[in-house]
């Protein structure tokens, strides 16, 4: 009997011993997880080439869209055609006060660096359409009309002598063609859009401090404006506005001073359980910030001498906004709400499509042929949006109960209307341009995104009272996604940088 145990039990013996062997040499060579990312303190987030990126994947919170399928949508199919249109004259002038007062505490006085100025456009140079004030025209009994009634300008389009006061003149003319049915249409426009709900405190296109600016020749990038008066309004953006309590002891602001060794986690525990409204409010509050932070970091004074300044990337710079151990960990949370804010503007951009695609409907400047191409342009546009398969969907916000969905909206609303009144406390007369452009143009967006059933509305050949959009809006809206677009495109941009600084 033991002849036949004792081969038995030696095999078990040499598979026990070679058993553990193996094992023990496994765990030396590879190490416990665990053991092994605590004693990597560099690890993914010393590494330069993958401090501000290595998280920056998958799937954005509150919307089933990953950050790869943005990146190659944007990059390969949107940046190229929003940057050929918003080169186009009838975006490259917008009108704005940068004269108004701060209505929330005593002016600080204007920026005195030189990089902070903004140069207005000389009103000779804005084309005769925009300055007579009709933007969108509507063509009925075979002539292309304004809202007014006002014709294309053959001296427009042919180069004529004629001076732009006479211009001018020609263009706001009343057609006198104009049915009263039309023109009763218009009044009930005008009569609406006085009164509809807007997310943002409007400029006074009339107001004599109003300006036409040349978007083009006042680019958007770093000018030195900080310290204490930038801080301030930061902070009342994110401390009085994003509905955060006074129980929640870490403050909004990313560039508030450390609260120690806080990692910000009992923060987004309490953001997570905020309804969803809320948190994207938050959210796209950060992702307009992070795109500014980003656009800073692209477009930085490198170098400065005789006649000759050179602009770029400061990857010291990123890093410091968004670098993972340098933000905490905050700054794949910041990147994650710019790419979520993109899609919220997309969305709009998908919404308010069959407004500009009606026939009548014409982005006017008083040159034909521009304003045609222009308008294909946008088309071309909206067609490629239609394209993208992980839309935002509105839909989910504000659809509980009638009156608190209703009560909620307009805190909303209220809320990013102030947000908005901010931009007028902004020292830096560049950062104050382009804080009031980027902020009309997500309020223009939200106001698209409520307002579906007026745009589902829209008659097919006449203006609609239901639903209008101002040339300032307009251009705004398209400008702001614009920026966005420019922000994702640049990523891609520091990261090839980052990986060659290894």
């Amino acid at each position: 009997m033991w002849r036949r145990i004792a081969p038995a039990v030696g095999v078990l013996l040499s598979a026990w011993f070679f058993g553990n062997f193996v094992l023990a040499w496994f765990q030396q060579n590879t190490g416990n997880p665990a053991t092994q990312h605590r004693d990597r303190p560099s690890g993914a987030a010393g590494r330069p080439d993958q401090s501000c990126f290595c998280h920056l994947t998958g799937v954005l919170d509150d919307c089933f869209c990953d950050v790869e399928s943005i990146d190659v949508f944007n990059n390969q199919k949107i940046y190229p055609r929003i940057q050929k249109l918003t080169r186009q004259d009838y975006f490259r002038y917008y009108r704005v006060n940068l004269r108004r007062p701060c209505p929330f505490w005593p002016d600080d006085g204007h920026c005195s660096i030189k990089d902070c100025h903004v140069e207005p456009c000389p009103e000779s140079e804005v084309p005769v359409g925009i300055k007579s004030g009709n933007y969108n025209k509507v063509r009925q009994q075979g002539v292309e009309l304004h809202p007014n009634g006002a014709q294309y300008s053959q001296a427009a389009n042919a180069g004529s002598d004629l001076t732009a006061c006479e211009r001018a003149e020609e263009l706001g003319a009343i057609n006198s063609t104009l049915s009263n049915q039309s023109k009763e249409a218009f009044a009930d426009w005008a009569r609406h859009d006085d009164a509809q709900d807007h997310f943002c405190e409007l400029d006074d296109e009339s107001s004599p401090d109003a300006d036409y600016v040349d978007l083009l020749l006042n680019p958007e990038r770093y000018t030195g404006y900080k310290g204490p008066s930038a801080w301030r309004v930061w902070n009342s953006i994110y401390e009085e506005n994003c509905f955060k309590p006074r129980s929640v002891y870490r403050p909004l602001n990313p560039l508030a001073p450390s609260r120690g060794d806080d990692d910000g986690e009992a923060f987004y525990t309490w953001l997570e359980g905020l309804c969803l409204e809320k948190r994207v409010f938050y959210r796209l509050i950060s992702g307009l910030h992070s795109s500014i932070n980003i656009h800073l970091s692209a477009e930085y004074l490198l170098d400065e001498g005789w006649g000759r300044t050179v602009w770029g990337p400061n990857l010291q710079e990123f890093r410091r906004r968004f670098d993972t151990a340098q933000t905490k960990g905050e700054g794949t949370r910041r990147l994650k709400n710019l790419y979520f804010l993109y899609l919220i503007e997309l969305r709009a951009l998908y919404k308010v499509a069959p407004y500009f695609e009606r026939a009548f409907v014409h982005l006017y400047t008083g040159n034909r042929q521009q304003d045609g191409a222009t308008k294909e342009l946008l088309l071309q546009l909206f067609s490629e949006i239609r394209t993208f398969p992980m839309h935002f969907d509105e839909r989910s916000m504000f659809a509980g109960h009638k009156m608190e969905a209703k009560t909620l909206k307009e805190e909303f609303r209220l809320h990013f209307k102030n947000i908005s009144r901010i931009m007028d406390c902004v020292g830096c007369s560049k950062c104050r341009l382009w804080g009031k452009l980027q902020t009309q143009g997500l309020g223009t967006a939200l106001k698209v995104l409520f307002s579906e059933t007026e745009i589902q509305k829209l008659p097919e050949r006449s203006p609609s009272k239901g639903f209008q959009l101002t040339r300032q809006e307009i251009v705004a809206l398209l400008n702001a996604f614009s920026r966005l677009s420019t922000s994702i495109h640049q990523l891609h941009r520091f990261r090839l940088l980052l990986k060659e600084s290894r």
